[in-house]
């Protein structure tokens, strides 16, 4: 059972000190079958008059912080700690799927009924997810945005790039051509070969939760692997909007915003017995 431990840093710099409005906060994994949350703090400076933690509708967990507007910073920091251990999850082993040839895939990026299509005579539900998440991974770039939002399905398609977020858009919007329900995933990516002194040991990322022969399992188009894996889910919705790990306010000039500076780091602690 792998320990996972993460540290998720966000410091909001300004030109002068400012006042702080309502933030709202998705940090804390959720508690699945195969995921469990053994420890979890989160440290905000300057620190909030009001901290209220909720859990929405489908298991996810919501924070919101409110601050004294008479208070104000030049800077704003959010840190979490957390602590999940995992239960690893992946699909039963089967044949690999037989993709389309990149040319064929070429013509079909025209439409998205069309490039969806290519995976029908798969058979299955997980065989066309697996054959799809695979075709993903080998025929597309990614390409890092740090623009907000997602692209359309049709310009990931036009473009064949996009960021780990385009991807799981993508990947939904076509699974649903095969009428196979799926949703967005928000969470962490454990990255096993960074070397230690990077102060990065892994990522934000997005990848799709699937129904398929009747199991719910991940499935990240970025890498085209099927599994829980190395995948720390936060939050699981419908719209990738409503997935944002941080969102607030501030009182002050546009010009007064400097910067924002994330840091992430996911670390493996050890395995623990099942």
């Amino acid at each position: 059972m792998p320990i996972y431990t993460i540290r998720h840093e966000t410091i909001y710099r300004y030109r002068r000190p400012v006042a702080f409005g309502e933030h709202r906060m998705m940090l804390r994994p959720r508690s699945d079958s195969d995921q469990r949350v053994l420890d979890f703090r989160l440290d905000v400076t300057p620190a909030p008059v009001d901290f209220r933690e909720a859990h929405d509708g489908i298991g996810n967990t919501v924070t919101t912080a409110r601050f004294d507007r008479a208070a104000v910073s030049d800077s704003l920091r959010f840190v979490s700690r957390v602590t999940v251990a995992q239960t690893p999850a992946r699909l039963p082993a089967h044949t690999a799927p037989v993709l389309p040839t990149r040319a064929e895939e070429s013509a079909a990026r025209t439409s998205l009924e069309g490039w969806a299509r290519l995976f029908a005579g798969h058979g299955s539900e997980s065989a066309i997810a697996v054959a799809m998440n695979r075709a993903i991974d080998r025929g597309f770039r990614h390409a890092p945005r740090h623009e907000k939002g997602v692209q359309p399905p049709m310009e990931t398609l036009a473009l064949g790039s996009g960021t780990c977020r385009d991807f799981a858009v993508l990947m939904i919007a076509a699974l649903a051509r095969h009428g196979i329900r799926a949703r967005f995933v928000s969470g962490y990516l454990y990255l096993p070969d960074d070397p230690p002194e990077r102060t990065r040991g892994g990522n934000t990322h997005a990848w799709v939760e699937a129904d398929v022969d009747g199991r719910r399992v991940d499935f990240d188009p970025s890498h085209g692997t099927a599994g829980n894996a190395g995948l720390i889910r936060v939050a699981v919705v419908a719209r990738p909007a409503d997935a944002a790990p941080l969102a607030g306010t501030w009182f002050g000039e546009a010009a007064d915003s400097l910067a924002m500076e994330v840091s992430v780091k996911v670390r493996e602690d050890h395995v623990a017995a099942a």
